[in-house]
């Protein structure tokens, strides 16, 4: 038996949702900054649930392997973003409200579809043929091809 399977939330579980994220650095924007988007990625998809306590900083800095500094700095900017609260004796935790995270998200999906339409622009295709190819793209995926 794992000394991870207790119920509670605590050190072990935080790992766990820690572990979930993808950790893979790109060269080309600021370490803090990527790890920032992957943070707000994982409490976009409720990989980090509302109110859940979140790595520490020296947990979540190993598991990206990057600096503790670098990582406190992610995190603190994520605190003044209101993503997470810190309080002060309990650790960081994924903030409550829902509208918050809401407005979060809309805007990450608001940013990749333009992504999106910027790509396909590059290929070629025209704003009618971007919605063709979404809709039977999304079509596949529902019947699962």
């Amino acid at each position: 038996m794992s000394a991870c399977a207790e119920p509670s939330r605590g050190a072990c579980a935080e790992k766990e949702e820690a572990g979930k994220m993808d950790k893979q650095l790109q060269e080309n924007m600021s370490i803090y900054m990527q790890i920032m988007q992957k943070v707000r990625e994982a409490i976009a998809s409720g990989e980090l649930a509302p109110g859940v306590r979140v790595a520490s900083v020296r947990e979540f800095a190993g598991v990206f392997a990057v600096n503790p500094n670098t990582m406190q700095r992610a995190l603190n900017e994520l605190e003044r973003e209101g993503l997470l609260v810190s309080e002060r004796t309990s650790g960081r935790f994924v903030t409550k409200d829902t509208a918050q995270i809401d407005a979060m998200r809309r805007q990450l999906a608001e940013e990749a579809a333009a992504r999106f339409r910027r790509e396909m622009q590059t290929l070629g295709f025209s704003e009618a043929e971007m919605l063709a190819f979404f809709r039977v793209s999304a079509d596949e995926a529902v019947r699962g091809a």
